[in-house]
Parts: structure tokens; C-alpha cells; sequence
């Protein structure tokens, strides 16, 4: 009866406004069509050569070398004005940063980026360590300070402690004035809030100084400033570099290697809540580190497993690289601290790639005993999985150590990462052990060809800057956007010219 209803009053209306009709149609089409076309020419012709296309195969061999770069190479040097820090600042500026190494190091770069904010004067970062790794090296036991100052020179004034205020022939102490920020705080609280505190005192205390300053600002220089600091300042002290050396050179002797952060560890496992795979005692292990570390949530295993939020376990990640082709001929170096199941959870994995390593498997020196503990020994670790031919994260949610080697990678040339989908992954392992193994390489494959293996790419939230600081960090010589031409070769020339010209006064302090 529709039916009919629709051809009767087609019949009735069978003349002009049949016509009209389709004129309408028409016309919407053609507004479709010069949209459709439009978003095409803006999308080429604005930042271009990036990769927006996936894989239409795995190749083995591509992966043991860097990934495509088009045309980009990494560049954090200023492009626009970027005048020295003038000889008087506001005050200084102390933080307190906490963590884990790498935690620590973005917040080392947030704390630059905001004394260059409030023209303040930065003091040593402070390593919380004793919260994290039980250590208390310090900035001091970690990092090259020279070179930190040295690199950051053209950018902000460091001091090692706040000096004495001489007044009235006194000597006397600045007290820093406290103040916690606020979580992914905007450039304006450092602007009006903090730098109101720096200016009544002198001095400020910001702690904790985690994720404290937010990532995505729309000021490129800010973001390569951050860069900057993060992969040019932060370097390792000489021996922490020589020793991470000497275990590249030991693996790489016998040919390319794969480094892979196994994150199946007590803390993660017990982030996440995924917990039934474990033994009754074992359970009550992560139950109990959950409820005196994290904030009490409700955690029901098989949907954490369903979407992808349990970290992959050892044997997981053995079958996605079987899959894409691995044999057991590869050497893999393993970043991971206390495996939590032990072999019960290794010997799947071990069977399938026995030539694994790690750092005191491949360094029996006495060095590495004292050079490799806490945060050296993280330290090492960083290295050694910046420098592999190919790296392999098992859990980059909220892991810093992956996130942040994704990005370094990234910057030092492109270079390979296999990143798998875990949400995409679920499901074909879930099928798996319910037995269901027809086409289960085929599927793994299909769901990894969807994926980024270090090539350049658009951030797309929750990807962090510091997984992914393209396109503000990369230039190219020959740039079809403007923004994203290269500077020149001779900049560092150009900037301390403008560090040793004389100062005017039009500059010298933040209003």
C-alpha cells in the first residue's frame, strides 16, 4: 500500500515539479562534488608529505631499516624571532618533577618551557626519585648539567641554586613561595597566577611537577623549545652514553636487533585490572598493590580484555611478531623490569625467539653493576631501545618510558616502531583461545597493516606531544608550506649573535 501511495502522487506531479525536483538534485550534488574537491586540494596542499595512506603489506626487510621519512627531517631551531632571555628575569623558578625517568623528563621540558614563559630564571630541576626508584642520583647523577646549560643558552638562564640576595651588607636567603599547578595547566596560570607569586617572592616552588603545563599549544616555537630540551639538552652523563654504547655494539655484532619494552609487570597489571589470568595467590598480589596505589574503580577483566586495556602478555606479543614474518633467528633485547607470573609466563615466549637479551645478559662488567641501578639503569635501557634497528612497545597507554621513545625515535630519523592495535588485537586472541585459530596470522596481519611503523603522521588526541611531535619539530628543504620550510644552516651563528648584541630595555621583563 506505501508502494502505491508513492507512484500515486508521482502521477499527480509528473510535470514541473518533477523537473524542479531533479534540478534540486542536481544542484545538491554539484555542492557535494565542489566540497568533496575542495577538501582535497586544501588537504595536498597544506602540510604536505606526510603519510596518509597505510600499508599495503608488511615487507621484512623495510622494517629492519627507517621508515619513509617524505622528505622531512627532524629541526627544533627557532624559525621565527626568538630573542635570548634578557640579562634581569622575574625571579626563579624551582620544581620539584616526579616519576619515573621519563615522566621526569617531559616534565623537565615543561619546566624550561615555562621559566621561558615568565622570563624566569630556571633552577636545577629536582628528581623526585626516592618516590619512583628508591634512588636519589639527582639531576646531578643522570644528566650532562654543563651541557644542559650550555645547549639552553639561546633559551632560558639556569642556575644550579638560587643565590643569596645581598642587602644592607646582608646576606640573606630567598624562600621560593610554593604553589601546586593545576593538571595540564594553560600558559595564561603561568602568566597571571605563578608569575604574580614569582614577582611578590622572588622565588616559586612548583610541586609536583607532573604533566603540569598543558601539551597542545598553538605557539610552534613553544613546542620546538620543548624539543629542544628534550632531545638535545637531556643527555645522559659519559658514562651512562658509554656503557649503553657498548651493549649496542655487542648486540649489533651479530647483526640487526630488536629492542622491546615488555611491560608486564606488577604496577601496569595491576593499573590496568586485568587480573584472572593470574593464580588465586597472585591475584590477591595485584589486588592488594591496586587498592594502596590507585584509585578504587570498577574492573571487570573480560571487558578490559574485549577493548584492548590489558597490556599484551609474553606469548602475544611472540605470535604478532611470528606473524608479521619474525623467525626465531631474530635477536631481541628486552627492556622490562620484574616480569610478574615469572617463566610460567616467558617460556611461551622464550620458545618462540630464543635469542633474547638484556642489559646485564650482554654487559658482565663490574660497571654495569654500579652504572645500572634506579634511574641509570633506566637510563641504559633508553638508550639501548633508541639505538635498536626496531622497537616494540607491549603497552604504550600510560607508559612515559614508550611514549617517549616513540617520539625520540620519531625525531632521530624515522626511525622503525611496531605499535600494536591491542583493541584490534583482542578479539583475534580472545577467538584464539576459544579455539577458533583458522586465519589467525592472516587477521593479525590485516589489523597491523593499519597501523604506523615510524613513518610522520598527524597527532591525533590521546597521541601526546611527546609521542609525536610532528609537524613542529620535522621541516622540509624543499617545503611547498611556508611554515614548514627548513631554517638556515647557519642559525646557531644567528642566535648568538642576537645572545651577545647589546640589551635594551624593551625586553627585559613580562608585564
Amino acid at each position: 500500500m506505501r508502494r502505491a501511495g508513492f507512484h500515486r502522487q508521482h502521477g499527480r506531479h509528473s510535470g514541473g515539479s518533477g523537473f524542479k525536483g531533479m534540478i534540486l538534485k542536481l544542484s545538491v550534488a554539484a555542492v557535494v562534488l565542489l566540497i568533496c574537491t575542495l577538501s582535497l586540494f586544501y588537504s595536498s596542499t597544506g602540510t604536505s608529505n606526510v603519510q596518509s595512506n597505510y600499508r599495503s603489506e608488511i615487507r621484512l626487510e623495510e622494517l629492519w631499516t627507517n621508515a619513509d621519512s617524505g622528505g622531512w627531517r627532524p629541526s627544533s631551531a627557532p624559525r621565527a624571532n626568538w630573542p635570548p632571555p634578557p640579562n634581569e628575569s622575574n625571579g626563579y623558578l624551582r620544581v620539584r618533577c616526579n616519576g619515573g625517568l621519563n615522566q621526569q623528563r617531559s616534565a623537565i621540558s615543561n619546566a624550561v618551557l615555562a621559566a621561558r614563559i615568565m622570563n624566569a630564571t630556571l633552577v636545577l630541576p629536582e628528581l623526585d626519585a626516592n618516590s619512583f626508584w628508591h634512588d636519589d642520583s639527582g639531576f646531578h647523577g643522570i644528566y650532562d648539567v654543563d651541557h644542559f646549560i650550555k645547549t639552553l643558552r639561546y633559551d632560558v638562564k639556569i642556575v644550579e641554586s638560587i643565590p643569596e640576595n645581598q642587602k644592607n651588607g646582608k646576606k640573606k636567603k630567598i624562600k621560593a613561595f610554593q604553589l601546586r599547578p593545576p593538571r595540564d595547566a594553560p600558559i595564561s596560570w603561568y602568566t597571571a597566577d605563578a608569575l604574580k607569586k614569582m614577582k611578590e617572592h622572588g622565588a616559586i616552588y612548583l610541586t609536583p611537577f607532573s604533566h603540569r603545563l598543558a601539551e597542545e599549544i598553538s605557539n610552534p616555537e613553544y613546542q620546538r623549545l620543548r624539543c629542544r630540551v628534550n632531545y638535545h639538552a637531556l643527555r645522559f652523563k659519559p658514562h651512562i652514553m658509554k656503557l649503553s654504547q657498548s651493549i649496542v655494539d655487542k648486540l649489533r655484532a651479530q647483526g640487526p636487533f630488536m629492542s622491546i619494552h615488555l611491560r608486564f609487570e606488577m604496577d601496569m597489571l595491576a593499573f590496568a585490572g586485568c587480573f584472572d589470568i593470574f593464580t588465586p595467590a597472585e591475584q590477591k598480589i595485584l589486588k592488594k598493590y591496586r587498592e594502596e596505589n590507585f584509585a578504587p574503580k570498577r574492573l571487570v577483566y573480560s571487558e578490559r580484555r574485549a577493548i584492548g586495556k590489558c597490556p599484551l602478555t609474553p606469548e602475544e606479543v611472540g605470535l604478532i611478531l611470528r606473524a608479521l614474518g619474525f623467525d626465531n633467528s631474530t635477536r631481541i633485547y628486552l627492556a622490562a623490569g620484574e616480569l610478574f607470573g615469572g617463566d610460567r609466563f616467558m617460556n611461551p615466549f622464550r620458545s618462540l625467539f630464543p635469542r633474547l637479551e638484556n642489559h646485564s645478559s650482554v654487559e658482565h662488567s663490574e660497571e654495569l653493576v654500579e652504572n645500572a641501578r634506579g634511574l641509570a639503569g633506566s637510563a641504559v635501557d633508553y638508550m639501548v631501545c633508541l639505538l635498536s634497528d626496531i622497537f616494540m612497545p607491549t603497552y604504550d597507554g600510560p607508559s612515559n618510558f614508550a611514549n617517549n621513545l616513540l617520539g625520540h625515535r620519531l625525531y632521530y630519523g624515522f626511525r622503525t616502531t611496531i605499535r600494536p592495535d591491542r583493541k584490534g588485537l583482542a578479539p583475534i586472541f580472545i577467538d584464539r583461545e576459544n579455539g577458533r585459530t583458522a586465519g589467525f596470522e592472516e587477521a593479525i596481519r590485516k589489523v597491523m597493516l593499519k597501523t604506523n611503523f615510524g613513518e610522520p603522521h598527524k597527532r591525533v588526541s590521546p597521541e601526546s606531544f611527546y609521542t609525536n611531535s610532528w609537524p613542529e619539530c620535522f621541516c622540509q628543504t624543499s617545503a611547498e608550506n611556508p611554515a614548514d620550510k627548513c631554517p638556515p644552516n647557519d642559525i646557531l651563528n644567528i642566535m648568538n649573535n642576537e645572545l651577545e648584541k647589546p640589551e635594551t630595555d624593551t625586553n627585559s621583563t613580562i608585564s
